[in-house]
């Protein structure tokens, strides 16, 4: 009985801090060490920590015992996952980038650009040169919005 009692509370527990990092998580966003390891597992999919450590190496130096360090902390912090099946801990992000994007995206257009996405576009166009695949790629998401706004109109009257 006892027993029981104990895995009841343990699992509920578990419950309990899972959904706490989850509330945490979606409160504040990555750091930029955080980006930089969430971009590799992205990109590479399910990597060790020496995998990610490599990568990382061609642009900055870093020591692999912060590498380790920066991955069970985002761990705690419900970014990664980690699989401990095997002697190598595999982790893999458990936020998806569309996510993050948003995320970050929205806290940029709200705090710097005062809520104007349109203000973020000009900045980023004027400051970043766009080649022409993307501009024209921006023309069509401009025409498909602006598609949907008159639909929405049309539906409206």
């Amino acid at each position: 009985m006892i027993l029981r009692n104990c895995s009841y509370f343990s699992t509920t527990k578990v419950f309990v801090v899972k959904q706490q990092i989850m509330k945490n998580l979606k409160q504040s966003k990555p750091t930029e060490s955080e980006m930089e390891i969430l971009q590799i597992l992205w990109e590479q999919g399910p990597s060790t920590v020496r995998e990610v450590h490599e990568i990382l190496l061609q642009s900055k130096d870093s020591g692999y015992t912060t590498t380790l360090k920066l991955m069970q902390i985002m761990n705690e912090k419900g970014l990664l996952t980690r699989n401990d099946d095997s002697k190598s801990h595999v982790y893999s992000p458990a936020v998806k980038k569309e996510s993050i994007q948003k995320q970050v995206v929205s806290k940029m257009i709200n705090g710097l650009f005062k809520g104007s996405s349109a203000r973020l576009v000009m900045h980023a166009l004027g400051n970043h040169r766009a080649s022409k695949e993307e501009i024209t790629e921006i023309k069509r998401y401009l025409d498909e919005m602006e598609a949907r706004e008159n639909e929405k109109r049309k539906n409206n009257q």
